[in-house]
């Protein structure tokens, strides 16, 4: 199948199927006699491995680690694996941990105006103007107290 037939069926754009070639995640495929490329179905579950290890938003590097040992198999235990894994959940922690601080810095704007006003009264538009300028904001207690 060519490049537009694999990107259809995978879901996927033409542009990331050459990306994921250029980086090595995906195999070159084979040339036809007039130049183009050719893809299998080991093409097709490979770029759909990577697009569920995406998915999970593991890393390009994490991908490549993964691919690699999926692709050679060694009979000892999975404990890379396990530890790659255990990385990209303590990743996602740290994730939720800094979208839980925004959330709050966003919730301190937003209390600066509850009812309607006009924009030159805006208690948002002010205090985002007010800490352009350097002064305190609620959205930031910890850089006014530095």
């Amino acid at each position: 199948m060519q490049i537009g037939q694999l990107a259809k069926q995978t879901g996927c754009e033409v542009e990331t199927v050459r990306y994921y070639e250029r980086e090595g995640l995906l195999p070159a495929p084979a040339r036809t006699a007039s130049g183009y490329r050719s893809y299998t179905a080991a093409h097709v579950e490979q770029l759909n491995f990577i697009r569920h290890c995406r998915s999970l938003d593991i890393s390009l590097a994490d991908i490549r680690q993964l691919a690699s040992y999926q692709q050679h198999p060694a009979p000892e235990p999975c404990d890379r694996v396990n530890a790659l894994i255990d990385d990209q959940i303590g990743r996602v922690h740290r994730q939720i941990e800094t979208l839980q601080r925004l959330e709050q810095q966003l919730l301190a704007l937003r209390s600066r105006c509850h009812s309607p006003h006009t924009l030159a009264d805006c208690g948002i538009l002010k205090t985002l103007e007010d800490a352009s300028s350097g002064e305190p904001c609620v959205c930031h207690p910890t850089l006014a107290a530095d």
